[in-house]
């Protein structure tokens, strides 16, 4: 168990950093995604599954739809698809 709490934080260190590269914001958003599922799980085995319902509940879920929300309100995911078609 100890093993696989590691590989959690491991994936979580990469998930913090890789987000700050990221040069594509659709990216970003499914890597913060990610960040916050795994964070829930974290807290699952740190025995605080009410931190964890609402991680998962507003980590990953309510503020990632506010992400994309805001992506299709100034336009930028239609300017990234245009530019990977180019």
């Amino acid at each position: 168990m100890q093993i696989f709490q590691y590989i959690l934080l491991a994936f979580l260190v990469i998930c913090a950093v890789s987000v700050s590269f990221s040069k594509r914001l659709l990216n970003s958003i499914l890597i913060f995604m990610s960040y916050s599922l795994i964070m829930s799980i974290i807290w699952i085995l740190l025995e605080s599954p009410d931190l964890a319902i609402t991680e998962a509940a507003v980590g990953a879920g309510v503020t990632s739809v506010l992400f994309f929300a805001t992506l299709k309100k100034i336009h930028a995911m239609r300017e990234e698809d245009e530019d990977s078609h180019e």
